[in-house]
């Protein structure tokens, strides 16, 4: 099976295997516990909190550890929302129209709930205008959510410049940056991120953990989604997952050194350079500054519906995001983006791996050759 689905959930490290066997084994124990086992258990979690947060130029006591991106941006948009409305205000949130869905799906019940959220529209390459955020600003906006590396298209917004409009004008300035953790430069001081979600399996880490990363957490009056014993700061209550965050932290300690030195911009070349030369008509989506570990292609000439029912056994593939899969409607980023419903269905979100070779994307292209209509 050639595995071209890393945006959805990136390939467990073997450092990240060997770490969680050994703490599955080892860290047993409940941290919150006062006996030796569960200071031991302890002690690594805190670990790994000082790890993330040093990669991010963040303090440790601004990472509190949850199941993942989406319960970090449930956390962060609700807790900023909440904290208006409990004030009896009425929030404004900014967002765009191409964010995740789970971004959307908060920003729905969130209006439900009496907040107004503007939905920012990006230029034809899936970026949004700084100049068009700092026009939706209102006295009453609470929060900016804009994503940091689109999970479609690859490409990477200029957070730094939403940071700094957010930071002239006093509005805390969020970031799902799920996509681009350790895959191209970010730092919470110089981007002046004041709230960011990860989700460990999107760098070779294992599934249900991430964090959320909230600047100053203790001088906010916030709010949790997830009430409990007190733990992650009074934030999200629940017995933390010692060998998850273990897993976690061997994943963050791997994922930027090999990432550096797998040849993902010659891959990428390879690919495009071979759909050229072979003759296939496409275009590429988001082109600009995108990661060099994906690629969104649209073969208006091929079956990709034959192509994907016939050698599904062969590849992992996506015609859009994960979370978005099984879904009869066609991907919202595209059709934010001017696509039609033919359109988005010829289109490929292709991610590798560290796995990735040419000969996989050979093989790969060989078959679109096959599948061209005539």
């Amino acid at each position: 099976m050639i595995y071209l689905d890393s945006l959805a959930s990136f390939p467990i490290l073997p450092e990240v295997h060997d770490a969680m066997c050994q703490s599955l084994i080892e860290d047993f124990a409940n941290p919150s516990a006062n006996h030796e086992l569960a200071e031991q258990s302890q002690k690594k979690i805190e670990l790994v909190r000082a790890q993330i947060a040093d990669s991010l130029d963040a303090f440790p006591s601004e990472i509190i550890f949850t199941s993942g991106a989406t319960e970090s941006n449930n956390l962060i948009l609700k807790t900023h929302a909440e904290r208006a409305l409990m004030q009896g205000k009425t929030p404004h949130i900014i967002t765009s129209k191409i964010e995740h869905k789970c971004i959307l799906a908060i920003c729905a019940y969130l209006e439900f709930r009496g907040c107004e959220v503007t939905y920012l529209t990006p230029n034809e390459l899936g970026i949004v205008s700084p100049d068009s955020l700092k026009e939706a600003i209102k006295d009453n906006t609470v929060l900016v959510s804009l994503m940091h590396v689109n999970n479609e298209l690859g490409t990477i917004n200029p957070i730094r410049d939403y940071g700094k409009i957010c930071f002239d004008q006093g509005v805390p300035f969020h970031s799902d940056a799920a996509q681009s953790y350790l895959k191209t430069p970010l730092n919470v001081e110089n981007d002046f991120v004041d709230a960011l979600s990860l989700s460990a399996h999107k760098i070779g880490g294992p599934k249900g953990i991430g964090i959320a990363y909230l600047r100053d957490l203790r001088n906010q009056d916030l709010q949790p989604t997830i009430h409990g014993a007190g733990q992650e700061f009074g934030m999200r209550g629940g017995t933390l997952a010692t060998p998850l965050i273990v897993g976690f932290g061997a994943a963050v300690e791997a994922f930027s050194s090999k990432y550096e030195k797998t040849p993902f911009a010659k891959l990428k070349e390879y690919f495009t350079h071979e759909l050229k030369s072979r003759e296939i008509e496409f275009a590429i989506n988001g082109e600009g500054q995108t990661l060099d570990s994906c690629v969104s292609v649209t073969l208006p000439t091929v079956d990709l519906d034959g192509l994907l029912r016939s050698t599904h056994m062969r590849y992992s593939l996506s015609q859009s995001s994960a979370c978005s899969a099984g879904s009869i409607e066609p991907s919202h980023v595209l059709t934010t983006l001017g696509f039609d419903r033919a359109q988005a269905a010829k289109t490929l979100r292709i991610s590798f791996s560290f796995d990735t070779k040419k000969k996989d994307l050979k093989e790969l292209l060989e078959d679109i050759s096959h599948f061209r209509e005539v």
